[in-house]
């Protein structure tokens, strides 16, 4: 059977399953590519793609779980609580200060090129508000990624690092050309962030704290027993540390995490009893997010092992007539949004974008112009049931994933077609070959 099509079917049948919530994310990112590995005719070698996947997504494994016990250690002593106090002070009870806080928390924070840690930091801070004014955590999760995909954008984040390496370029002049779009995007999310606000305004209206001691009482974590006042300086420290260390990449990022994790608890828990009761506390959000983790190596390991990415990838190239040859770069951005869904972005940067590459250089299209449009897609990338990441965003928000994808697949478009479009309008980079 050809590969390509079987691809898009095993790709189309899980999407369909997941979205119509027939079936988990967990279980669907073990069974539906099992079952077309075996109709593919690799059913003996199955097992080892498995494991190639699941040794492929081990580090990014690791690194989450301690990182959501890490963050969620930090937030139990109580050490975002002054921001949080502080962000209710300033945002007055309007929804629309509080998105607009959405967005701009969030670019700040995303400069370490980490989503995952992103996530964690900013949820802390903002998900006590939109609980407390009963807001819709939608728009939250929408900002949030949203936001994430375009400063993810950054030489040092994944999708620039992988587009440079795949074809030889320089990743701050592959990086530069893209601010503009970058800018737009953010004030496209600003405008986005105050519509959003505007209905939430209509539905729930303005609700002021009354006094300072609603304020504390709202600022105050979720286990008042393990708050730690005192410490609140040596854990900022901790964090800041970890920060600027994950930053200079001095050690690997899960090895950071566990040492970091190991550290906070034994300053601030130092009993065991207290050890293993924080552990127990943030059980059911760790396995939650690692084993999907898991399960999403299986179905890359047996979408890359049986061929059926690089048969998807050529046979989509195939299908572009010489006639738009010359239009490569723009057909790049176009086809970044869904292929960078639904395979990961090794696949997409390391299999597909130099066949891409090849192709524009054909019509006098530069690897630099390609490269610069495969990386419009990144902000609908990150809704991909591929990347860890998601799952730790709608698992700390509480929402089902299957809604945030419907609720976020059409902001997330409007982010793409804006940096595109300002990229071709302010010449950052040629989209048109001559």
């Amino acid at each position: 059977m050809n590969l390509a099509l079987l691809g898009f079917l095993m790709v189309a049948t899980f999407m369909t399953l997941i979205m119509t919530k027939r079936m988990t994310p967990l279980v669907a990112l073990i069974v539906i590519p099992t079952i077309f590995g075996v109709v593919a005719g690799q059913a003996a070698g199955l097992g080892d793609m498995m494991i190639d996947g699941i040794k492929n997504l081990a580090p990014t494994g690791v690194m989450l779980l301690f990182a959501i016990l890490f963050f969620s250690v930090m937030t139990d002593t109580g050490l975002f609580d002054p921001l949080v106090g502080k962000l209710i002070r300033l945002v007055h009870g309007d929804p629309t200060r509080i998105l607009l806080g959405t967005v701009v928390l969030c670019a700040l924070v995303s400069l370490d090129g980490d989503g995952s840690t992103t996530y964690i930091i900013t949820i802390a801070a903002l998900l006590p508000l939109y609980k407390r004014y009963g807001m819709n955590r939608l728009y939250l999760c929408c900002l949030l990624m949203a936001t994430s995909g375009i400063m993810n954008l950054t030489p040092w984040g994944g999708p620039t690092a992988r587009a440079a390496s795949a074809l030889k370029l320089d990743p701050a002049t592959l990086f530069l050309p893209l601010i503009p779009g970058m800018v737009a995007g953010l004030a496209s999310l600003l405008a986005l962030a105050v519509w959003f606000g505007r209905k939430e305004r209509v539905r729930i209206g303005a609700v002021q704290a009354r006094d300072e001691a609603e304020i504390t009482d709202m600022a105050v974590s979720q286990y008042p027993e393990a708050r730690r006042p005192r410490l609140i300086w040596f854990n900022g420290l901790l964090v800041v540390t970890l920060l600027t260390l994950l930053v200079w990449g001095l050690l690997p990022l899960s090895v950071l995490m566990m040492i970091a994790f190991a550290i906070a608890m034994i300053v601030n828990y130092p009993g065991v009893a207290e050890q293993k009761e924080r552990i127990a506390a943030h059980a059911g959000n760790v396995l939650s997010v690692v084993s999907l983790i898991f399960a999403a190596g299986i179905f890359t390991g047996i979408l890359g092992g049986t061929g059926m990415v690089e048969a998807m990838s050529k046979e989509v190239v195939g299908m572009i007539p010489p006639v738009l040859g010359p239009y490569m770069a723009p057909i790049t951005a176009l086809l970044s949004l869904p292929f960078t869904f639904f395979i990961s972005n090794d696949a997409f940067y390391f299999g597909m974008l130099p066949i891409l590459a090849e192709a524009g250089a054909h019509y006098g299209v530069s690897p630099m112009a390609i490269a610069r449009a495969s990386l419009m897609g990144q902000p609908v990338h990150l809704l991909s049931p591929l990347v860890p990441s998601t799952y730790l965003l709608v698992s700390l928000a509480g929402i089902d994933l299957a809604d945030h994808q419907r609720f976020t697949l059409l902001p997330a478009i409007m982010v793409c077609a804006v940096m595109t479009l300002v990229g071709i309008i302010a010449l950052a980079f040629p989209f048109v070959a001559g």
